[in-house]
């Protein structure tokens, strides 16, 4: 069974604490609900990457 990101973080989203998600899906472990969380997070984080063009 695949629990993805967006589920977890649709189920915090939506109210659900981390009790109520492990008791719902029994594969999971606290640290993955962390892991889900902490990788929306850096998705969602504001980064400036300068481009650089080469000239032919």
């Amino acid at each position: 069974m695949r629990i993805t990101v967006s589920l977890i973080v649709n189920l915090v989203a939506n109210g659900m604490t981390a009790k109520e998600i492990l008791g719902e899906y029994q594969d999971l472990e606290a640290e993955d609900i962390r892991q889900a969380l902490q990788y929306a997070a850096s998705l969602a984080s504001e980064e400036i990457h300068q481009l650089t063009v080469s000239n032919p």
